[in-house]
């Protein structure tokens, strides 16, 4: 595994669905505060140094309509607003970029793409929840797009940690380099 060196003037950091009505979650292998706590941790790091940082969330109350076979919920009971707002303590501010999505990716039906370009940006680092649904698909859109990948392990988690150990064992080290919290803090210099 090679060091990593990111250069902030063309890295973002993309933290996905750290809200209310997702945090809250049983989650594996992980918790979500924990999760939370690391994400703002990498967040107040990047702001530091002066680099893009970016909050996903997921409209839970006007998610896409899709035929599925296992639903995310009640179509007719949507969960309130209120479980679409990020928690406080992901340490979210002002000037970081607020992207509101209505499906998994952080991309598709978004403009985050065109944000990140206008930005210079090349390089993402990626973490939040779910690791097998949300940050992996915003990690393989991004992929596609043409940005090198970073994904944060230990600022992930899942529904299942073998759902998690899977995704990170198996898919992120094909899609980008795999690193934990203090690697990436580190690698901003």
């Amino acid at each position: 595994m090679d060091s990593l060196k990111l250069d902030t003037s063309c890295t973002a950091l993309i933290l996905v669905d750290l809200q209310r009505g997702i945090v809250g979650m049983p989650t594996r292998p992980y918790s979500g505060s924990f999760v939370v706590e690391k994400g703002a941790s990498l967040a107040a790091a990047f702001r530091r140094m002066y680099a893009t940082v970016v909050y996903v969330r997921v409209d839970l109350s006007n998610m896409m309509s899709i035929a599925v076979d296992l639903s995310h919920g009640d179509p007719n009971n949507p969960p309130p607003s209120s479980a679409s707002e990020l928690v406080a303590e992901s340490g979210v501010q002002p000037e970081d970029l607020i992207i509101t999505k209505r499906h998994w990716s952080a991309f598709g039906g978004t403009d985050l793409e065109a944000k990140l370009h206008g930005a210079r940006v090349n390089t993402v680092v990626i973490a939040g929840i779910a690791t097998n649904f949300g940050v992996e698909s915003t990690a393989r859109a991004a992929a596609s797009a043409g940005f090198s990948v970073v994904i944060v392990e230990d600022a992930c988690t899942s529904l299942n940690a073998e759902a998690h150990r899977f995704v990170f064992e198996d898919i992120f080290p094909r899609l980008g380099r795999v690193r934990s919290t203090a690697e990436v803090i580190e690698a901003l210099g």
